[in-house]
């Protein structure tokens, strides 16, 4: 379990070894030096937004899609161990028990990297670099749907809403929701905001819930396209949770093309990795029902 603190320089953190900050350090280098252009995210980002640190064992680097390749390969050129862990999101490079992750998108496939992540770029400096951070927004955006039985995201998009929402372009983050009813997702932290902080509900602007509110109105009194009746979005929030709804209720997953950017490996591949990673129970269950038929 990754611990937290807050100090006063979110950006270095105590506890760090030479060793490891080294390998961030080098990693960096090696990027820049092969041409990527990067964006430092996970708990480097987070604690310069909220002040919240966390004890990590890896580095988060974002870079764009069709950047993945070539820095996998830089990684290589260094004599570094390279997995293409998840090659729908997800890269790493090792130098013993240390390891960088390389991101291009979210696991769910919803939060693609792109020009607006760099162009809207926070500079910072990250171990004694010149950095760029993944922007607030984005952040908000990739966490937001993460809800997994073993993994939920909501207080990390609560803190940022919390540290960051008068500075937040709050334009851009709508944008970034709306997309397949994404908005929803808002809303619903948006809501949960005021629940877990009632004295600084007014921190969200009420234009912003006006409009979602607004939205969420007239969904209800307009009945859906007939297209989306058999839509399942609930693995875009967890990969192990809405197994039933895909595999024997009859549903659509909605991280598939055309109305999501993953193929059925990917999605498969995502979802065994649920045993590594934590819960895998509705599957047991499935497969045990199955079995017994």
């Amino acid at each position: 379990m990754a611990m937290t603190s807050t100090i006063s320089d979110p950006t270095q953190p105590a506890g760090l070894s030479p060793e490891t900050a080294d390998f961030y350090r080098e990693a960096m280098a090696t990027l820049e030096a092969a041409g990527v252009p990067v964006l430092v995210g996970g708990a480097y980002a987070y604690a310069r937004y909220t002040g919240i640190v966390r004890h990590t064992k890896d580095f988060d680097v974002f870079i764009k899609p069709g950047d993945f390749d070539r820095s996998l390969d830089a990684m290589a050129r260094r004599g570094w161990k390279i997995d293409r862990t998840f090659p729908h999101w997800l890269g790493k490079a090792y130098q013993g028990d240390d390891f960088v992750d390389l991101i291009f998108s979210s696991g769910n496939g919803v939060a693609q990297v792109d020009d607006l992540w760099f162009k809207h770029a926070v500079e910072e400096t990250v171990l004694d670099r010149p950095a760029r951070l993944v922007p607030a927004e984005e952040m908000i955006w990739s966490k937001a749907f993460i809800m997994e039985r073993e993994r939920f995201d909501g207080a990390d998009v609560a803190h940022v809403l919390h540290s960051r929402a008068a500075d937040l372009d709050w334009d851009r983050l709508l944008r970034r929701f709306e997309p397949h009813g994404g908005w929803r997702v808002l809303l619903a932290h948006l809501v949960l905001f005021g629940y877990i902080y009632p004295g600084d509900a007014q921190l969200i602007p009420g234009r912003v819930l006006s409009a979602l509110a607004g939205r969420l109105s007239g969904d209800v009194s307009n009945p859906q396209d007939e297209e989306d009746e058999r839509v399942c979005r609930g693995p875009i929030l967890s990969r192990s949770q809405f197994l039933v709804d895909t595999l024997q209720w009859g549903y659509v997953d909605a991280r598939l093309r055309p109305e999501g950017s993953m193929s059925p490996e990917d999605v498969a591949r995502w979802t065994i990795a649920a045993e590594k990673d934590g819960d895998t129970s509705q599957l047991d269950a499935i497969e045990g029902e199955q079995e017994g038929e």
